[in-house]
């Protein structure tokens, strides 16, 4: 008898690692085995933006605070940015407007960090930041 020689060819041509692609339906686990959730992905739009994504971007960032209120410890500040967006949006003056948008652009993602809003809120700044340049 030959104890311990199991299948050893079988073995070798099975991968034991991590398969990247696929169609792999399971839930997402990281190395330790742990389940993944609320994971997000944000792309970056650099050159495919105007004023009417700008506006669309902001309009669902509203509904968004609107929806979540309850949950967001800054809820005011965040209407009061959305209101200093669309109010930029409407000056004729492109200074004023460039000043006042960078401005929310460079806050807003900090105010969001963490939040339900957050998705909506780093696309608004994404989109404000590449549309004043």
């Amino acid at each position: 008898m030959n104890f311990g020689r199991g299948r050893r060819e079988e073995e070798q041509g099975r991968g034991s690692g991590i398969s990247i692609g696929g169609n792999n339906n399971a839930p997402n686990q990281n190395v330790v085995g742990q389940n993944i959730s609320h994971v997000y992905q944000s792309a970056s739009v650099q050159g495919a933006v105007d004023i009417e994504t700008v506006r669309d971007l902001l309009t669902s960032f509203r509904t968004d605070v609107e929806q979540n209120e309850a949950g967001l410890a800054n809820a005011t500040v965040l209407r009061a940015m959305a209101d200093s967006v669309d109010t930029s949006l409407a000056l004729s003056d492109p200074q004023a407007q460039v000043g006042a948008l960078r401005g929310v652009a460079q806050a807003l993602p900090a105010l969001v960090a963490g939040t339900a809003v957050q998705q909506g809120g780093q696309a608004l700044a994404n989109a404000l930041s590449s549309w004043v340049g």
